[in-house]
């Protein structure tokens, strides 16, 4: 499903008339999103903001947990149109769905069932996380300064596993935003509103390019983000994260990443 920037894959297991009957309703839903987004963006857009759609109160909900530190609903929005979606999809008779919007994926399991995803972040190497219907885990998402939004760090990738797509989403950019050396030398930065002028970062510096790095500072950047994502997961808000910087990374919680060859 296309419409604007928004870009879904769903798929979905189980009875075959049930599984038409989720996908028509999925469809249906997936054509009023992006308006229902468009009509809120100044809420969304704002610190605090206060949506009254069903979508953006999940985005607003999701930020709040992360409050006081700066964070927009905009955070969550991948994450929260993806649980959305999912919830056409999860209908009587469909034993297992995902919705991946853009990298961010909302699941669905029953009793019994899993989904194996794909991870990025392993440089000359993919990855694959399975979940079971009996995890706690039914979002992933993943942030950095080299996806499609704007990181105040420099994480390749941050990836994590939590009890909804929406609070994934939000946890990951805030993860990624900790994974950082501060001013340094190797690192550029730009004001947000100068590349997209909109944006709901404003003025804040934004990553645009990361240097060589040592392999001490490679760890020491690495090791403010896993000290944010050991936070984040005492206090119940994720289940696992993996922390991706070049040539290194670190896991926080179980999640276990089974190594592939790239195709």
């Amino acid at each position: 499903m296309h419409h604007g920037p928004i870009d879904i894959i769903a798929q979905c297991w189980g009875d075959p008339a049930a599984v038409t009957t989720a996908e028509t309703s999925a469809a249906r839903r997936f054509d009023t999103v992006l308006a229902e987004l468009a009509d809120e963006l100044t809420e969304l857009r704002r610190e605090g903001g206060q949506p009254q759609s069903v979508i953006g109160q999940r985005m607003a909900r999701a930020t709040a947990a992360f409050h006081p530190a700066f964070i927009t609903p905009m955070a969550a929005v991948a994450g929260s149109v993806a649980e959305e979606i999912l919830t056409s999809l999860a209908q009587p008779g469909v034993r297992r769905a995902y919705v991946n919007n853009g990298g961010d994926i909302a699941l669905h399991l029953e009793p019994g069932e899993s989904l194996t995803c794909a991870v990025a972040g392993l440089h000359a190497m993919a990855a694959r996380v399975t979940v079971q219907a009996g995890d706690a885990v039914r979002g992933i998402a993943t942030s950095g300064w080299r996806g499609r939004s704007w990181s105040f760090g420099i994480a390749d990738s941050v990836t994590v596993l939590a009890k909804s797509a929406a609070m994934a989403d939000a946890a990951a950019t805030m993860i990624a935003n900790a994974v950082t050396l501060g001013d340094h030398p190797a690192i550029s930065h730009r004001p947000a509103h100068d590349l997209q002028a909109e944006s709901d970062l404003g003025a804040r510096p934004v990553t645009v390019d990361v240097g060589p790095l040592t392999a001490a500072e490679v760890a020491t950047a690495l090791s403010a983000g896993e000290a944010v994502a050991l936070h984040h997961k005492s206090a119940g808000r994720i289940e696992a994260a993996a922390l991706f910087l070049h040539p290194d990374h670190r896991t926080v919680g179980s999640i276990a990443l089974e190594e592939m060859p790239l195709a």
